[in-house]
């Protein structure tokens, strides 16, 4: 059976750090479902508007992952709804995936506590929002336990692999990058 991926878009999204991923865990075979967090039309912070699949709370099951863009309205956005933090107190206990890239780790992961104890990154300077329990690395995509975060749109594309390798495996991310390479 495929993995599933639920990425969830509110309104400020930053647009490479949403669609790449999509983009590469579909090539990669994985079953990705958009959400708009209260809407099904989501404009991002550079007014791109992107038509999800569904509206958030319509989403029924648990994903194998999910995703959480960043772009510092949208991750505020994302943090301040009490639909994500019990899909990601859900996703924790059961110990899935959960990837978030630029604000998202700082403004919606740290802030509601599911940072403490792990190493994780985040867009430069937002390091400030990490409490101290949380241990800041400048690495650009970092993996502690079933936790993912990236530095942002720069990096998204190695985030986005790293979700592949996390869900498909090696030699499919392996086959991933080698085809986008091959296509530059």
């Amino acid at each position: 059976m495929a993995k599933t991926a639920l990425v969830i878009l509110a309104d400020g999204f930053e647009e490479i750090e949403a669609v790449t991923p999509i983009d590469i865990l579909r090539r990669a075979g994985v079953q990705v479902t958009v959400a708009g967090l209260d809407k099904d039309v989501v404009t991002g912070s550079n007014g791109i508007r992107v038509q999800a699949d569904l509206v958030l709370d319509r989403y029924e099951g648990l994903p194998d992952a999910v995703v959480l863009p960043g772009g510092a309205q949208g991750a505020s956005n994302l943090s301040n709804s009490l639909h994500v933090k019990n899909l990601l107190t859900r996703m924790r206990n059961a110990d899935r995936l959960i990837a978030a890239i630029c604000a998202a780790p700082a403004l919606v992961l740290a802030r509601n506590g599911f940072l403490d104890g792990k190493t994780a990154t985040c867009y430069p300077g937002y390091e400030k929002n990490f409490a101290a329990s949380i241990t800041f690395s400048a690495d650009r995509v970092v993996s502690d336990g079933q936790l993912l975060t990236s530095r942002g749109p720069g990096t998204a594309l190695e985030f986005s692999l790293e979700l592949v390798r996390r869900l498909a495996g090696s030699a499919t991310a392996d086959a991933i990058l080698l085809k986008t390479l091959a296509k530059v």
